[in-house]
């Protein structure tokens, strides 16, 4: 096959394309060069898509004998994937701004081209497993990135590989290392790519602007403090609230719900948190098709945590879920992935973007 090998600068990608190569795949690199910025310079496992990082995925094509090219998203990474960010969080929600990463640049804008250059699919350092067409959990746990890909399309799955899915990643550096990879020790990237800074309210502070709102307190309606913008505030968040010391039984408070239309962030007690149902919009179901009737699953609503057993049905184009346990820090925005509760409990069965959540049983 024709394989469009993704190279981010790091070690998963690099040896994700070595695989392909080794496979006896006619492979060529690229890197996204996503940042309105290129030439910055990583700080330390800060920020991406750097100078530096162009460079290491440039050294790695050439070790590994294959073509390697820098193709521009830079402006379709700006209005996909940070305006949205930004968007989300002016409405009150709480996105996660590598999903909308998968699905819009690496899984649709590079995907496009790599088929219309001719290539049959694109490879990536991504940890999941595709087994038959079905997206599974990596099988390093700790590391396991399908709750970001579990928005790829059956079409868009058909058209990827992610060689390094069932391999735990000391072994990946350590194979990194033996095929004469400079990346083997590259520290891993952390936090929010377009924000190196790791200041994520001081982002979107400088790109919304102050919109002055209110703390108040969801049991009595007591104004507890002002605030300047509901951008700087997220479900189950508990420091940075503006408010002086504990609630009046002294239990900490944590922000419960937040109205963008009047710019009121409510907050309260941690059983205030407590979610027993979601609705979620903009369903994806892996296997193309929406099951019929509800389905035993088991949810994810974080990348990493935010699990328990559910009950789910596809109601038109949205997903209606009700949890067995409750789940906490549930916002909307966020995206709710349903697993198959198999033998292995790995199975991808699909994707929506909260829209609503009740603390109801």
């Amino acid at each position: 096959m024709r394989v469009l090998a993704a190279m981010s600068g790091g070690v998963d990608s690099a040896v994700a394309a070595a695989r392909a190569v080794a496979a006896g795949h006619d492979v060529v690199g690229v890197h996204l060069a996503l940042s309105e910025a290129p030439g910055t310079l990583r700080t330390g496992s800060r920020g991406c898509c750097s100078k530096e990082d162009a460079g290491d995925a440039r050294r790695a094509a050439d070790v590994l004998g294959i073509p390697f090219y820098v193709w521009d998203f830079a402006e379709r990474f700006k209005d996909d994937v940070i305006d949205d960010f930004v968007e989300s969080y002016a409405a009150g929600e709480t996105p996660n701004p590598c999903l909308r990463c998968n699905e819009k640049i690496k899984f649709s804008a590079l995907a496009d081209r790599a088929q219309a250059l001719g290539f049959d699919a694109v490879a990536t350092g991504h940890y999941a497993r595709l087994e038959d067409g079905v997206l599974r959990r990596a099988v390093d746990v700790d590391k396991d990135q399908s709750y970001v890909l579990a928005v790829l399309t059956a079409d868009q799955l058909s058209r990827a590989m992610f060689p390094v899915g069932d391999t735990p990643k000391p072994q990946i550096r350590a194979e990194a290392a033996e095929r004469g990879l400079a990346v083997a020790e590259k520290p891993d990237s952390h936090d929010i790519c377009f924000i190196p800074s790791g200041n994520t309210r001081a982002f979107l502070g400088a790109r919304i602007g102050i919109r002055p709102g209110k703390v108040v307190d969801a049991d009595s309606g007591e104004v507890l403090a002002d605030h300047e913008g509901v951008h700087g505030f997220t479900i189950g968040q508990r420091k940075g609230l503006g408010v002086q010391g504990p609630a009046a039984d002294g239990q900490p408070r944590y922000v419960t719900s937040i109205e963008p239309d009047t710019g009121t962030v409510k907050v309260g007690s941690a059983e205030r948190l407590q979610v027993w149902s979601i609705e979620a919009v903009r369903a994806i179901w892996t296997s193309g098709v929406a099951p019929e009737g509800p389905i035993e699953c088991v949810v994810q609503v974080r990348a990493h945590g935010g699990l328990a057993e559910a009950v789910a049905e596809a109601v038109g184009d949205g997903i209606e879920v009700r949890l067995r346990e409750p789940l906490t820090g549930v916002a909307r925005g966020q995206a709710l992935v349903m697993y198959r509760p198999d033998a292995a409990g790995d199975q991808v069965l699909g994707s929506g973007t909260i829209s609503r959540t009740s603390n109801q049983q």
